[in-house]
């Protein structure tokens, strides 16, 4: 019996082990392979038809103003005043009637200068692989400006590539480091995550009728 128990506790701790390595190689492979398409300057984003907004709430859990939410909003209306871009996909969870991401972001943007006729909603961004991937199935685009924070930019971008979108990530403005511990914890398990649903070739989880980008 002590000899069966050993073996399930070898098992289990190669599993642990290998597990660990695939997070550490994951992590390390996405942020090398997208380090030369993120960027914080303006000046480095080449001009492109479409920029990605990727959503996120409004509002802490605490009610507290999100400050990812707002810091993507400010470099979307500086990128879109820049002239850099022309029309923005903001995608998002709208997955119940009083969580809508996607208008929460149009309202701000609208707020900031950015006219409504050249923002285009997508309320089916429910993670970052179906904004991206949708970005292309569903709005036809091939070539993306993504706006969110750089930690999220270098799993969309990588995500972006390997699913046949040239894409260039600007980085949001982050938020100081103590607000985005969890954040930054959990996104060690989302670019692992990012790799394993690669490797099982997952689809984002609605599709519909194509919407045509002037």
């Amino acid at each position: 019996m002590k000899k069966i128990i050993k073996t399930i506790f070898k098992f289990f701790l190669l599993l642990f082990v290998a597990g660990i390595i695939f997070i550490a190689w994951a992590n390390y492979s996405i942020k090398k392979d997208s380090a030369a398409f993120v960027s914080y300057s303006i000046a480095d984003v080449p001009q492109t038809k479409t920029a990605l907004l990727l959503g996120t709430g409004k509002n802490l859990s605490n009610g507290m103003p999100n400050a990812y939410f707002y810091n993507r909003i400010q470099a979307t209306a500086d990128l879109y005043k820049s002239g850099k871009i022309q029309y923005i996909i903001v995608s998002g969870d709208n997955g119940t009637k009083d969580y809508n991401e996607p208008e929460d972001m149009q309202t701000e943007l609208i707020k900031n200068g950015v006219p409504q006729d050249r923002i285009i909603l997508d309320h089916a961004g429910f993670r970052t692989l179906d904004s991206v991937v949708r970005a292309k199935e569903i709005f036809g685009q091939t070539n993306l400006i993504i706006i969110s924070q750089k930690f999220h930019n270098e799993r969309a971008v990588f995500l972006a590539q390997q699913n046949g979108i040239k894409a260039f990530g600007y980085n949001a403005a982050d938020v100081n480091k103590y607000a985005g511990f969890k954040t930054n914890i959990r996104e060690y398990f989302a670019k692992a995550k990012a790799y394993w649903d690669l490797i099982l070739g997952v689809q984002p989880k609605f599709g519909g009728e194509k919407i045509l980008i002037p």
